[in-house]
Formats: C-alpha cells, structure tokens, sequence
C-alpha cells in the first residue's frame, strides 16, 4: 500500500529522530535511583542491558508487521488488519488513554518541576498545562514545519545526552562502585524483573515511527529501520549514561529522586553539579528540559495519527480524521490527546502512572506480536530472525508480567478497567455505524 504523496514527508532520519524524541526523557536521570533501592550497580546495569535486548527484539518483530501493514495507526492497525477489529480498537484505546497521553501528561509535570532549578518557578501543574497546549498548537500547523523543529529538537538532544556522558567519562568516576542496596532482596530474580517498569517506561517508544507510517515516503522500507536503529542508538546512550551515574553518585545520592514530584532534581544534574559546580548543574538542568520537551513534542506529533486512523474507520467521529488536504495534521485529534492528558496531569502522581502505563504498553505491544507470529503460515512469511526476536519478546514480557501482577494487584484491575472500557466503546461504536 502506498501514501498519498502530498503527506509522504518523513524520510529515515526523521524516522529515527522520532523513535530517539520518543524514547529519551527524564526516565533514564531518574530510573536508577529507585532501581538502587534493590539491585547493585552491576545488576543495575544488567537490568538495562535486558531491557535494551527486549526493546530491540521488539524493534525487529515490528519491522516485519510495518513491511505487511504500511499505514499510521500502530497496533491499533497491525491488530485491526491481523487479529480483529475489537482487538485493534483496544489498542488505540489504550493509546488514547495510556500509550501517549499519560507520558505527555508525566512530561509536562516533570517539565514544570525541573524549571524550579532553575528559577522560583509556578506550579508544575500549571506549567505542565501551558507546555501541552503549545505544543498542540505548534504541531496544528502544517506537518512539514513541526517535522523539522522536531529534527533539530532531536539534534540537540543527542549533543546534550553525549555531552554528559563524555564530561562523565573524562572528569569522574569509571569504576562501579562495590555498594549494597538498603533493601537488598533475598532472592534477585523477583526485583531484578519488577524494575523492568522503569526500564520499560524508558524504552517506550522505540516503536514510535509505526504511529506516523503513512507520512513517510517509503513506509514499509525506512519505518523498520528507523525503529532498529534508533532503539539500538537510545540503547547504547541508555547504557553510557547509567554507567556515569552508578560511577559518580553515592547511595544517598541516588536516593534524592524518591522526593517528592514536584521538587524532584535529575540524577543528571547532581553528577552536572559535581564535576562542573553549579554552572553545570544549571546546563544539565536546562538540557532535561529541552530533552522532556523534545519527548512530549514527538508524542504530540504521533499519538494523534492513531485517533486519526481510528476515525477513518468509524471508530471515532470523523472530526478526528486525518484532514483530506495535503500535509495537513489532524487538529481534533491533536486536541483530543491533549485534553487527555491534561486531565491526567492534573488528578495523577508520576509514581502512580509509570507501572500502570509499562503494563498496558507491555499488553499490546506483545498482542502485535502475536499478530506478527500468525503470519508464519502466511504465504509471505516473517524473517526467521524476526520469528525468534518475538518469541523472546513475548517469553521476557510475559515474565515481567506475571512478576508486575502478582508484586502489585493494582495492576489488573487497571488493565481490567482499560480493556472494559474499550470493549463497551468498541461496542457502542458499533451500535452507532448499524444505526
């Protein structure tokens, strides 16, 4: 299936950008801290190492379904065409209430909370609010303008990120350090998977260039590669960075990030702080900033392609659709999400969403790969190496869940509750279409 031509703008190094905007915000300054309450700065390590295994694998699986299913919408697409249409609802379901809303919702507080660094600055809530509605605003305009404000945003997010991880490796620290954690676990199998959340809320994103599918000019060729490469280059930086951290800070150091949301500083920054003084501290602090704008920008730009395609179906109503005019963004659902995930902004904690959201993407994410596996039997087959990429996948999601669940019972009732919810959605739209 080919793109209309007037929306075929993205190219593989926007595709990449966008994986990259996605994946690097505020989590990975901030995992290790919490990480650290549990594991030793090796098992640290290796748990990010495992996440970036299943975050690749995950990479590669998808590439197969983007090749077969060349269109926007992410798994509400792969699962609507290989699965079922309830099933594929549900995940743009969950995609509106979950998978993009509730990080731009964390983003925008986190946004806030980083600026009181900086000066005497509002509320985080408040300045949470004003980030989301400009950036709604700016990407309402025409997709060629947000498309490259958005590479360059990019851009300066890797020179930051690899500027803290040189001046880490050439003025601190690189040995790990032999300290123990103040809660360590009898057994290191349970902890060493619970922390996958974090790591996984981390690494949401790396399927970013599968949401904007049909605006790149040749989808089924630069979408797949755009996720792999990306993934593996936020894996490697993902790696670096926790390195720097886990050589440089102290356990009472790595502990500052279980303040409370909104006086809450990097680990990033203190490390800034200790190798260049507050000069540093202050750069790194505005570099988050500009990092976690850059994320929410590139959720901006492709979470409303899912409700978009949603609409196009029937789904949702057509003032959500993608606008018949060439590149045209679709406004309404640009202002669905962001209604969305202002709500959540202001009635939720950062703490209180990160599990629920890894769960939920953990959910679906795996049910597309499901899909991917149907086609074994296909007259066009996936790769062989894909096939085992999403066996692993679906074997270490499926663990993590399990551990997630039975550590924390909140867990199903909340995928519960999304999944009934979108069901008696997926329902009452149908009812409205035979009507």
């Amino acid at each position: 299936m080919t793109t209309e031509a007037g929306r075929a703008t993205l190219g593989l190094g926007s595709g990449i950008g966008l994986v990259v905007a996605n994946m690097i915000g505020a989590g990975v300054f901030l995992s290790a801290g919490f990480m650290a309450q549990e594991l030793t700065p090796p098992q640290i390590l290796a748990a990010w190492a495992l996440g970036s295994v299943l975050a690749l694998c995950g990479a590669v699986a998808y590439g197969q379904l983007a090749m077969r299913v060349p269109r926007s919408g992410g798994e509400y697409r792969f699962l609507s065409d290989l699965l079922h249409p309830a099933v594929g609802f549900l995940a743009g379901w969950a995609s509106l209430l979950i998978g993009f809303a509730a990080p731009v919702a964390l983003n925008g507080i986190a946004i806030g909370a980083f600026l009181d660094t900086l000066f005497d600055a509002p509320d985080p809530r408040l300045t949470g609010t004003a980030v989301i509605a400009l950036l709604t605003l700016f990407h309402a305009v025409r997709l060629d303008v947000s498309k490259w404000t958005q590479n360059a945003l990019v851009l300066l997010k890797l020179v930051g990120i690899v500027g803290f991880v040189g001046v880490g490796l050439t003025l601190g620290s690189w040995t790990l350090p032999a300290w123990a954690p103040p809660e360590a676990p009898a057994s290191l199998a349970w902890p060493f998977l619970r922390n996958q959340f974090w790591i996984a809320f981390a690494f949401s994103g790396w399927n970013a260039a599968i949401y904007a599918a049909s605006e790149f000019r040749d989808p089924a060729r630069d979408v797949p590669r755009a996720m792999w490469l990306g993934t593996l280059l936020v894996s490697v930086l993902y790696l670096a960075v926790n390195g720097v951290l886990l050589a440089n800070l102290s356990p009472g150091q790595l502990a500052t990030v279980l303040s409370s949301d909104t006086s809450r500083i990097t680990l990033g920054h203190l490390v800034a702080e200790q190798l260049l003084g507050p000069v540093g501290a202050v750069a790194m602090s505005v570099f988050v900033i500009g990092a976690l704008i850059s994320a929410t920008s590139a959720m901006t730009l492709v979470g409303p392609r899912v409700y978009a395609e949603m609409a196009a179906d029937g789904f949702l109503p057509r003032v959500f659709a993608m606008p018949a005019a060439d590149a045209r963004p679709p406004v309404g659902s640009l202002l669905l999400q962001a209604a969305v995930a202002i709500s959540l902004l202001l009635t939720h904690s950062v703490l209180q969403i990160v599990q629920n959201v890894s769960a939920v993407l953990m959910v679906f994410t795996g049910l597309a790969i499901v899909a991917m596996l149907r086609l074994v039997r296909s007259d066009d087959p996936p790769h062989p190496g894909a096939v085992v990429a999403g066996l692993v996948y679906l074997g270490v999601v499926a663990l993590v869940l399990y551990v997630g669940f039975a550590s924390s019972p909140h867990l199903i009732p909340w995928v519960g509750g999304v999944v009934a919810v979108g069901l008696a959605a997926y329902a009452w739209s149908r009812r409205r279409e035979t009507a």
